[in-house]
């Protein structure tokens, strides 16, 4: 094999160079252009890579499948055929016809046809394998069905012989039973015999039975003559089972003496005929029956003729098997249902109404049923229900009737629960069954009480108007940088802080100065001895400086104003005492009795002396606790951290707090796992007036929440349980449920949109500030409705509700987590977070503003008075105006105004000035004008010429 160049072999084998130079480059071959020389060796690795990259086996070339199985000839062999055209002396000449025969023959290699010979063997092999295979699967499969019958039909076998053998137990008890109860009746004869009369000299003549007194129900039982044959009979008869009620009673009452027998009744001849309806006797009857059956008195009041009271013996006797057992009153019941089966011949009938007042007889109520019904603060409308016996749509009724729309499953209050209680006639009696909460106020209490009280230090609220310098001045105090570190410069949060200070140790609460931190001031001052009030002296009174002082004066706490900023040329202190006087807070110079103290955060001018008007203050409050003891007080502020989990700002107003303490924090409960100081230190205790972060809460607690110290766990956990109960009956009952705010509800709803809002935040205060003040945004057409708010990051089942209620996330110093973000991104819900409170109130504002739309507004733009008509064959009444007011256009619309009524609004057809089509006309210009489609303008008339303006809504 010569050398080629790569152009020559990629003409011999038909194929473009390009495709044979990528072959040759996949083989590891590098070769640049088409005119170089390829060799035999890189032909023959060319080959082999190619034989590779197909599945060719080279080790074997032998065993090579690219040689064919079979190989197909095909021969064709053409001949002529002369033919003649027809015979007689008009044939023409013979034609000749190209005959073409075609063979084809194909021959099949000899190893192939071994092969699929052996691959039919194989396959006969695995089909009877297979049917092999399954004929066992089938036999082993009936095996088990048949193992599976015979357990079956073992547990069957064994569970009707246990049930044979527990009726045999049964029926072994019930025949020891009426053995032990024939031995029993058999004594009591014995007895009975014995205390009786002697019997007479005959011993072959019956003993007659005495008659027992008459029952209580008025009718009359006679009992038969017994002898000792007689009774062996009728004992066993009597505890027959089966047949009749098997009942011990009391004995009968002691029995009277009885007449004496006719003579000719003693014997068989003189027996009466016995009834048809009476029953043979037995073959083993004694004789002696006769001659008791005989000796039946004429009138007794003891049988019935059905014979389901008892047995009959041959002659007629009723012997009462059901009845020696039974009490007077169930005999007197079986009496006279027997007499209302049938009547006996010859026997007398006891009055009608003497079974009449049994034991079970049934007497309604002559007058209604008054109960006193216990309700609470919430109640459930079925509860309700079912204290008064009535049915629940009683009770929805009544309160439809007094314009209260509640459902069986809603609950009420307390009142409206009353109410309807005494509509429907029952007396209400308050519910007092909080026993948890009983247990722990005593416990508070009997703390108060017996403790040993010692002076604590003040608490100190920092209050004022925003910017005025509060966190500035307790930074001072402080000697740290808190002011720099919030943001914005503002304070979001309380601060909860206690300084060693030269006059002793005081507790400091800072409260932010914003708006919209109204609840987080009033908490403050409610949770403090002494209120600071901090007035900028550049800046004087503002409004969040006179709500500080309302909230003073409502907590009842005296006050001290700090002037800050002293240190600025524009400190105007003047103006500052002017402006709380007028707010009636009087300086003690003016004559009043608030201390008024200058002071410059800035330089710590004036600080001392605060300090020294604050432990005045506390002096003069003496103020005291008890220092031993569990310990009560008031959360500050609350939040969720990611790895403390939740953790709350407490202010221990009484007792000690001690690492360990189980404690009810308002709904939630748990044990103190560290207490934190506000350096971030942990401390083993804290005393009254200490504020600490505790660790260790079930959840987190809503700030301003009360939480005492418990002495175990359960009773932690029960109070804790019974809040969370009342809280949630608390917010079902404040969803308004009257008819008339049904209906206002319902009123208010045409037309108005609404801003759904999710809101997380870092603090409790923070939530609830937000809530408070993104509520309060809205008008008639746009309200913002906060669906939902939290502590903590934004979570993947937040994410999804705001996706399903298609609701703007806020996110207040928190972010959403990696789940919610993949949420958040598959939904494009809006996520907007803020470290500034009044951000958020700017922006939401502007989100409601845009749900607002745009309103159309009418602008007038100019005023023509008509001077004279004029007539016009084209255009008919052509006015003459002078514009008096602003410009006249004639692309704008219209008004025709006469006394100052309109009368006509369209469009202008024709504007001129002097025979000329103008555009517009300006003030002080005369114009011709005519209005389209009105001809009847008059003199006098004003035409009024306006335009319509979009104009984007706002709140």
């Amino acid at each position: 094999m010569s050398d080629v160049t790569i152009k020559q072999l990629a003409q011999v084998l038909e194929m473009p160079v390009e495709k044979l130079l990528g072959q040759l480059d996949q083989a590891g071959m590098k070769f640049n252009n088409a005119d170089q020389v390829i060799s035999s060796t890189e032909k023959v690795k060319l080959l082999g890579f190619l034989r590779r990259t197909h599945g060719k086996n080279e080790a074997a070339p032998e065993a090579d499948d690219s040689a064919p199985r079979q190989i197909t000839l095909k021969r064709r062999t053409v001949g002529e055929l002369k033919v003649n055209s027809g015979s007689g002396r008009g044939a023409g000449p013979a034609k000749t016809v190209n005959v073409e025969v075609r063979a084809k023959r194909t021959y099949v290699k000899r190893s192939t046809i071994a092969e699929e010979a052996s691959h039919d063997a194989e396959r006969e092999e695995a089909a009877r394998k297979l049917a092999e295979s399954q004929a066992q699967r089938e036999h082993e499969e009936a095996q088990r069905r048949e193992e599976a019958e015979r357990r079956r039909e073992a547990e069957e076998a064994r569970q009707h012989a246990e049930a044979e053998a527990r009726r045999q137990e049964e029926a072994a008890a019930e025949a020891r039973r009426q053995a032990e109860e024939a031995a029993a009746e058999r004594a009591r004869a014995e007895e009975a015999r014995a205390e009786a009369p002697a019997p007479v000299a005959e011993p072959e003549a019956p003993v007659e039975a005495p008659a027992p007194a008459a029952s209580d129900d008025g009718v009359g039982h006679q009992t038969a003559k017994l002898d000792t044959r007689s009774l062996g009979m009728i004992l066993p008869r009597i505890h027959e089972p089966r047949k009749r009620e098997r009942v011990v009673s009391k004995p009968a009452p002691p029995p009277a003496p009885a007449p004496a027998p006719a003579p000719a009744a003693a014997t068989p001849a003189a027996r009466p005929a016995a009834p048809s309806s009476a029953r043979p006797a037995p073959s083993s009857a004694p004789s002696s029956n006769d001659a008791r059956g005989a000796a039946r008195p004429k009138h007794g009041g003891g049988g019935a003729g059905n014979g389901r009271g008892g047995d009959r013996e041959p002659g007629g006797k009723r012997f009462a098997a059901g009845e020696l057992h039974l009490s007077d009153a169930d005999r007197a019941r079986r009496s006279s249902g027997n007499r209302r089966g049938g009547k006996v011949k010859g026997r007398s009938e006891a009055p009608r109404g003497a079974a009449t007042s049994g034991p079970h007889g049934f007497t309604r109520p002559t007058a209604a049923v008054v109960r006193d019904v216990m309700i609470g603060d919430n109640n459930l409308v079925t509860e309700l229900a079912q204290k008064m016996a009535v049915k629940g749509a009683e009770v929805v009724k009544a309160l439809f009737k007094m314009g209260v729309m509640a459902t069986i499953n809603q609950t009420i209050d307390h009142d409206t629960a009353a109410l309807v209680v005494e509509e429907l006639g029952h007396n209400p009696v308050r519910a007092t069954d909080n026993d948890a909460e009983a247990a722990l106020a005593s416990h508070t209490q009997n703390v108060e009480l017996e403790g040993e009280k010692i002076q604590r230090p003040p608490v100190v609220t920092i209050m004022g108007h925003v910017d005025h310098g509060k966190t500035s001045l307790l930074d001072y105090i402080r000697r740290t940088k808190v002011a720099s570190g919030e943001a914005g410069g503002i304070t979001q949060h309380i601060g909860a802080y206690h300084v060693e200070t030269s006059r002793g140790v005081i507790t400091f609460l800072d409260t932010p100065g914003h708006a919209a931190f109204t609840s987080m001031r009033a908490r403050g001052a409610q949770s403090t001895d002494i209120v600071v009030l901090v007035v900028a002296a550049d800046d004087g009174v503002m409004p969040q400086t006179a709500e500080a002082v309302k909230h003073a004066r409502a907590a009842k706490v005296p006050l001290i104003v700090a002037i800050n900023k002293m240190d600025k040329s524009d400190a105007n202190p003047d103006h500052v005492k002017q402006g709380l006087a007028n707010l009636e807070v009087i300086p003690e110079d003016w004559g009043g009795d608030t201390q008024f103290v200058p002071v410059s955060a800035k330089t710590g001018d004036g600080v001392e002396a605060l300090l020294d008007a604050i432990s005045i203050q506390a002096e003069v409050m003496e103020l005291r606790a008890v220092a031993d003891g569990r310990a009560s007080g008031v959360v500050i502020e609350s939040s969720l951290d990611r790895g403390r989990g939740p953790v709350a700002t407490v202010l221990v107003q009484q007792g000690t707090l001690k690492k360990g303490d189980f404690v009810v924090c308002g709904v939630e409960y748990g044990r103190m796992r560290a207490l934190v100081d506000e350096t971030g230190k942990q401390v083993n205790e804290a005393g009254p007036s200490i504020p600490v972060q505790v660790l260790g809460l079930s959840g987190v607690p809503e700030s301003g929440d009360d939480f005492v110290a418990v002495e175990d766990e359960r009773l932690a956990r029960q109070v804790a349980a019974e809040r969370q109960q009342k809280r949630r009956e608390n917010r079902l009952v404040s969803k308004s449920n009257r008819l008339e705010d049904i209906m206002a509800q319902m009123g208010q709803g045409e037309g108005q949109q609404t801003l759904n809002i999710l809101v997380k935040a870092d603090v409790q205060g923070s939530v609830e500030a937000l809530r408070d003040s993104l509520t309060q945004i809205g008008n008639d057409l746009v309200k913002v409705n906060v669906i939902s708010s939290g502590v903590g990051g934004i979570t993947e089942s937040e994410a999804t509700l705001a996706a399903a209620s298609k609701a703007l996330i806020i996110g207040f110093n928190v972010r959403a987590d990696a789940s919610a973000r993949k949420v958040i991104d598959t939904n494009g819900l809006d996520v907007r977070y803020f470290s500034i409170i009044y951000d958020v109130i700017d922006q939401v504002k502007q989100a409601a503003s845009g749900l607002l739309g745009m309103e159309i507004r009418e602008e007038i733009i100019g005023v023509a008075q008509v001077r004279d008509v004029f007539r016009s064959s084209k255009f008919g009444a052509v006015a003459g105006c002078m514009v008096i007011e602003g410009v006249v256009k004639r692309s704008k619309p219209i008004r025709v105004l006469r006394d100052n009524v309109v009368v006509f609004q369209g469009e202008l057809e024709s504007l001129r000035r002097f025979k000329e089509l103008v555009d517009e006309v300006r003030n002080g210009m005369e114009c011709g004008i005519a209005v389209k489609q009105y001809n009847d303008v008059k003199v006098g008339d004003q035409i009024e010429c306006f335009e319509r303006i979009e104009v984007a809504r706002t709140l």
